[in-house]
């Protein structure tokens, strides 16, 4: 089953359980996917939908932080609910310790020495941790690293 049919599934499985919140958010994961299919005239595979889930994560994380610094926090609530429905179909993400790992062994593969070479570190660190690690994370730990 790949991961759009998974996706489907956990949708009427949430629509028999009842489970409205649920059942809205992965509907409008769904609806995402679809204006991208209409839009680019392509299907989607599971890496596109990742990324897509990803971006929706995002978002969500986002809208969070802006409605906690406004003081709503029953909006902020139903962002956070959002994000956990969707982080279930992400990869496992890296802990720091293999994160640093990573980093160190694409730090010595493209030569990196300063931190003026943080983009050769980061494009290489994009492609292979892709899913696996917020690039926002992929970038303080590798100035760390260079630093």
């Amino acid at each position: 089953m790949n991961l759009r049919d998974r996706i489907n599934q956990d949708v009427k499985d949430a629509m028999k359980a009842k489970d409205n919140k649920r059942r809205d958010a992965l509907r409008l994961l769904t609806s995402a996917f679809k204006q991208i299919e209409v839009d680019e005239r392509r299907e989607l595979n599971d890496d596109d939908i990742i990324k897509i889930i990803q971006s929706q994560v995002k978002r969500r994380d986002d809208a969070a932080s802006q409605y906690k610094e406004a003081g709503r926090e029953d909006l902020m609530q139903k962002e956070l609910d959002e994000i956990a429905y969707y982080k279930e179909y992400l990869p496992a993400q890296l802990s720091d310790e293999e994160l640093s790992l990573a980093l160190q062994e694409i730090i010595t593969k493209v030569g990196a020495a300063t931190v003026k070479d943080i983009g050769k570190v980061m494009g290489a660190a994009s492609k292979e941790l892709s899913g696996k690690a917020d690039g926002k994370r992929i970038n303080e730990c590798a100035k760390a690293l260079l630093s």
